[in-house]
């Protein structure tokens, strides 16, 4: 490699150079990586499956190194998708490197492959529902990856090369490719026990436990479910029984922005130089979604204390407050992040259902046919229509936030899910560190990195930095 000048030209020029079969690695800058592999196509090369295409950093760290270094994920040269033409796509290529980890991927709300995604995320939710956690988060994966790519899969070629895909994903894939439709999928969508979980479960307050001990005594509606005598329902599950068609209908964009400034309103007025910050999947630029999760944070550290008590109570006396759940903090110090990937944060917080003026909204939201999206998929139960009011039921969950940490729970609370799961994956993984809501600590070093931003955070690990909107993951 180090001897073969030439090689090294491509940093400039890639046109120009031509090479023989014995050259194994390539290193590039500024390039993007369908150039390079229509550059190597012209070459006519017999050894393509075996290059390794690499970006300047690789080079750099052996010099440093004084020989070859091993190849890391980062030094691969990666998709470049505002370059990328569906007539322009390889069946197989040794240059298209996509991460596995959706923290190295960027994927907007353009899902060019929403046939498959869909089926994906249906199979991916029932292995959850029977905690199949292995299943679970191989299907959950390739749907992620299948959400970023900015092609539309046409033929099982186009998987060639790309990670997280396994048997059972490909199974799925080629007989929608066939088909238009997976067998797996319509079955499950006509099975009892799914569709009363998926009913039972998008009850507020109602977990997997609660749905499998309805369906065990027999019931299959919640009409069936509201009328049985020798059930005792929780403050929670009463309150997303009597809301249910409000909190089951999508939350619009306009009626977020519209909580937010009540919220904001009310916090202000509580303490001045607080901040309150939408996140959640409306800051990564969806219009709709199925509730309004706001950060909390004071620019004054210790200044927060008690100010989620006092807004609730704002509501209250308003006339707003419908359901309120707190949960206190329960980090006393501060204590290594945890390894689980899904486990919950230690901030305050509460889940509240909150009244919203419809006058208060942008738009006519008894006439939006958004709004009037129903949040669950087949199997869900019509609800009877209700008399005309002037109000809507939104969910809401407010978390107070300590300034140090802010960043960290930004990052965290934005979402999606799969981004985070991947961030966190890769932080340990990857770099020996290890993250959660509350920061970011080197194991190596023994120590916490400090970040106030979620750009410095991205740095700490070394990532591009990734917009919200890229994070739909």
């Amino acid at each position: 490699m180090f001897q073969k000048p030439g090689v090294l030209e491509i940093l400039s020029r890639p046109g120009s150079i031509c090479f023989s079969d014995s050259v194994t690695h390539i290193v590039t800058e500024n390039n993007s990586w369908i150039e390079i592999w229509n550059w190597i196509q012209n070459q006519k090369l017999s050894n393509t499956d075996k290059l390794k295409v690499l970006d300047i950093s690789w080079f750099t760290d052996s010099m440093g190194a004084g020989k070859p270094v091993d190849i890391e994920e980062r030094h691969k040269l990666q998709v470049q998708k505002d370059c990328l033409l569906q007539s322009e796509l390889p069946s197989a290529s040794p240059v298209a490197t996509i991460s596995q980890y959706a923290c190295k991927r960027k994927s907007t709300l353009d899902n060019r492959n929403k046939i498959f995604t869909d089926a994906l995320d249906i199979l991916a939710e029932n292995y959850e529902f029977n905690e199949n956690d292995g299943a679970f988060v191989a299907f959950s994966r390739a749907t992620s990856l299948l959400k970023s790519l900015p092609y539309t899969i046409s033929r099982m070629k186009n998987l060639e090369g790309l990670p997280c895909f396994g048997d059972q994903t490909r199974v799925i894939i080629e007989e929608i490719l066939e088909d238009g439709v997976c067998s797996k999928v319509e079955s499950l969508l006509c099975d009892e026990r799914y569709k009363a979980r998926k009913l039972f479960t998008s009850v507020f307050g109602v977990g997997l436990k609660t749905a499998d001990k309805w369906y065990q005594q027999g019931f299959r509606t919640l009409e069936e479910v509201k009328a049985a005598k020798d059930l005792k329902f929780t403050k929670m599950q009463k309150a997303g029984f009597l809301y249910y068609e409000d909190i089951n209908n999508a939350v619009t964009k306009a009626e977020a922005d519209a909580m937010v400034q009540i919220i904001e309103n009310i916090v202000h007025e509580c303490t001045p130089d607080s901040s309150v910050t939408l996140t959640g999947g409306f800051r990564r630029g969806k219009e709709i979604g199925h509730d309004v999760d706001l950060l909390i944070s004071c620019l004054e550290e210790g200044k927060e204390e008690g100010l989620l008590r006092k807004t609730v109570s704002k509501l209250d006396s308003q006339g707003l407050l419908l359901y309120c759940d707190f949960v206190e903090a329960t980090l006393e110090k501060r204590r290594l992040p945890s390894k689980k990937y899904d486990v919950m944060d230690h901030f305050q917080k509460c889940f509240l259902i909150l009244k919203l003026n419809k006058t208060l909204v942008n738009r006519d939201l008894s006439t939006s046919s958004v709004s009037a999206q129903r949040l669950t998929h087949k199997g869900a139960e019509p609800e009877e229509k209700t008399t005309i009011k002037g109000w809507k039921a939104i969910r809401v969950d407010l978390v107070t936030v300590p300034a140090q940490q802010f960043a960290y729970a930004l990052l965290g609370w934005t979402g999606s899910r799969q981004f985070e799961r991947d961030l966190r994956r890769y932080t340990h993984h990857e770099k020996n560190m290890l993250l959660d809501n509350h920061g970011l600590y080197d194991k190596n070093k023994k120590a916490f990195l400090e970040a106030k931003t979620e750009e410095e955070i991205f740095a700490h690990l070394d990532l591009e930095y990734i917009e919200p909107w890229e994070r739909n993951a």
